[in-house]
């Protein structure tokens, strides 16, 4: 054998053996988990069809959608334009362009209620879970299980009309979690911590009032559990959205004195978040038409060690919200003057640049450090929230700058 040959020959055996075993080893894991919650309500639903007529999705308020005082930063205009989110096609561009920018987790909003059954669920059934690069991407559910007010739009009188109620009855919530375990669960991207698929409720009071008692709320979520376990996984990780979860919330569903701390006990809870910066800031105070970003990151960096501190063993994961602007839900030629409660609220109108976004960034992963939690997770708002302003997706104005603001903090390994 000529030995220039043996040797090439060898060294590619070496290197290829080396190679082999490069890609046998897992991929890196990442110090941070990003998660996003999105929003489906751009495609055409059924049963928006028979609320708002044929074809209709929220993008036909944004495109409607005009400044309500001067200086007002109205219409926002998607880069990517009205495009249909149950489309893979359109599905793949959305991961790709999570993935690309450090996001490792989307939050699907997930709608299920007593007289119809799912709602709003292709974005992520026909659009995500058919993506064929899907698994750059893990998914979970946020059970969004409020009443279903008519906002779209909203007259001034902020008169909204209940069209479905968000709670349910036992037997419903049965088939709810027999569908989410055979449907989503056993996906191999659904997100897990420590192995358990993470599963969100939105308004938890909402849900102990569905059972009329924290017991029974508690034997429901604890059925939930033993049906996970029985599909081979080693638990439920449940976690309660703190919008609106007060001791004076749970006692008024409960008629009893009943605090917040005995439902998240009762109802398992291993982590809370929050959906927005509005639970720790205060828009009724916040002045008109505009409040102020830097004050809403303040406001919620304070709150994030006192909810962190007040329940011992439960983590906190911190939100960062991108922005706020609900004018597009309300009627466009009645009149912006003042504040009347949700929808009819002041807005973020400018200072909520990507570099103060990337600044709240860095506040919450500090803060995650700061506790040492064994998962450091970090949870934002919203990858396509575009009728209430806070949206992560290309716009014409800025472009793909907060989903760099993102990387920028977090990258990928």
């Amino acid at each position: 054998m000529n030995t220039k040959n043996g040797f090439t020959f060898f060294t590619m055996l070496l290197l290829f053996a080396i190679g082999n075993s490069a890609l046998a080893q897992p991929a890196p894991k990442k110090a941070y988990e990003v998660a996003v919650y999105y929003f489906p309500n751009y495609h055409v639903d059924s049963i928006n069809e028979r609320w708002h007529g044929k074809g209709w999705t929220e993008w036909d308020l944004v495109k409607i959608s005009r400044p309500r005082f001067e200086g007002h930063l109205q219409p926002k205009v998607p880069t990517w334009g009205y495009f249909n989110e149950a489309d893979p096609v359109w599905a793949t561009k959305e991961i790709d362009a999570a993935a690309d920018n450090g996001i490792d987790v989307f939050i699907y909003d997930w709608y299920w209620y007593e007289p119809f059954g799912q709602y709003l669920q292709e974005g992520l059934e026909k659009g995500f879970l058919k993506a064929p690069n899907n698994q750059r991407l893990k998914f979970a559910l946020m059970w969004a299980n409020h009443n279903w007010a008519n906002i779209h739009p909203t007259p001034y009188t902020n008169f909204q009309e209940k069209l479905t109620d968000g709670k349910v009855s036992a037997s419903t919530w049965n088939i709810i979690t027999d569908y989410i375990i055979e449907h989503y669960f056993k996906q191999s991207n659904y997100w897990k911590i420590d192995g358990k698929p993470y599963f969100s409720i939105f308004e938890t009071t909402n849900f102990i009032a569905s059972f009329g008692s924290l017991e029974k709320a508690g034997a429901a979520m604890q059925l939930f559990e033993d049906k996970v376990k029985k599909a081979g996984f080693p638990g439920l990780h449940f976690n309660c959205i703190d919008q609106g979860l007060t001791d004076n919330s749970v006692q008024h569903a409960l008629h009893n004195k009943a605090t917040a701390g005995d439902a998240f006990k009762a109802l398992k809870t291993a982590s809370l978040t929050s959906y927005n910066f509005l639970y720790a800031y205060d828009l009724s105070k916040a002045g008109w038409p505009t409040a102020s970003y830097q004050e809403a990151i303040d406001a919620n960096s304070s709150y994030w060690p006192v909810i962190g501190n007040k329940y011992p063993g439960i983590e906190y994961y911190p939100n960062v919200t991108m922005g706020w602007d609900v004018t597009p839900r309300l009627v466009q030629s009645d009149k912006f003057d003042t504040f009347k409660g949700y929808p009819w609220t002041p807005v973020f109108n400018g200072d909520n640049t990507p570099e103060a976004f990337q600044s709240a960034l860095v506040k919450a992963k500090a803060f995650v450090d700061l506790k040492n939690y064994k998962h450091k997770i970090v949870i934002l708002n919203a990858w396509n929230e575009w009728t209430e302003g806070s949206y992560l997706l290309p716009e014409e104005r800025t472009g793909t700058k907060y989903l760099e603001a993102i990387k920028n903090v977090f990258g990928k390994p």
